[in-house]
């Protein structure tokens, strides 16, 4: 019946306003199933490449506060626009990195895959992923690091890494275990993936699981070792056409 309402009664652009609501509504709660095991309300949370804001959005809605970290400038516009008179959100206007400086960042019309990195660029269009997507402008950015964001911000409780192709760099500029970690697979460049895996093990024991695409779902019920956690990556290292996060944390009871 609703469905019939939602056709037949509404105006068409008051159905597609409910329907993109309901989308959103849908998401936070797949969102906060999974980001739910890490985090509670009035957790500190670092959002490293926030993007136009879809994790922050599902962190503050938890209840958590974040340090929301973003380059590019259309991008801040939009971070701005939406959280900028939100107490529990502070925007910082840069990239993070191994350590602080100015880079530069490759910005493509398809702003979620502007990126530092160069073999991020040249291996998605050699796969095939992203062969039609240009990477046409560029912008001189700030770069800040982990260690310096916690003496600013305090130490967080979980830390989010969507940077395509750069999340290495990310977490070479961190020197102390964090509670727990997400950072994105790109098949096309493995060595970037292990390296995260490396290096959260030269600082701690971590265990780590993995999620497919937007799923919002852990594909296994048991966490893995560090080095079965390699496997997997080098074993999808072909698979170019997936992608997805891998998560990590202190080995032990669950966050």
């Amino acid at each position: 019946m609703k469905s019939w309402i939602y056709r037949n009664l509404l105006p068409p652009l008051l159905v597609r306003a409910l329907t993109r609501a309901q989308r959103r509504r849908d998401e936070l709660e797949r969102f906060r199933a999974l980001y739910g095991r890490f985090l509670n309300a009035g957790d500190l949370c670092f959002d490293i490449g926030a993007n136009l804001g879809n994790r922050t959005r599902c962190f503050r809605a938890i209840g958590c506060r974040v340090i929301a970290v973003e380059p590019q400038s259309r991008c801040l516009k939009q971070l701005r626009r939406e959280f900028g008179s939100d107490d529990g959100v502070v925007i910082e206007a840069a990239a993070a990195g191994a350590s602080p400086g100015k880079a530069t960042l490759r910005t493509s019309p398809v702003h979620v895959l502007s990126t530092i990195s160069p073999e991020f660029v040249e291996r998605t269009q050699k796969s095939g992923r992203f062969a039609a997507v240009s990477w046409s402008g560029q912008e001189e950015v700030e770069v800040t690091t982990l260690d310096a964001l916690i003496a600013k911000h305090g130490e967080p409780r979980f830390v989010k890494i969507d940077v395509e192709g750069f999340e290495s760099q990310v977490l070479a500029g961190l020197s102390r275990p964090l509670p727990a970690f997400s950072f994105e697979w790109t098949p096309e460049i493995p060595e970037n993936t292990v390296g995260c895996i490396t290096r959260l093990q030269s600082l701690g024991r971590y265990e780590f699981n993995y999620s497919w695409g937007e799923s919002m779902r852990l594909a296994r019920a048991q966490w893995l070792t560090p080095e079965g956690m390699v496997r997997i990556v080098e074993e999808f290292a072909a698979e170019v056409q997936g992608f997805g996060d891998i998560y990590a944390r202190l080995a032990g009871p669950e966050p």
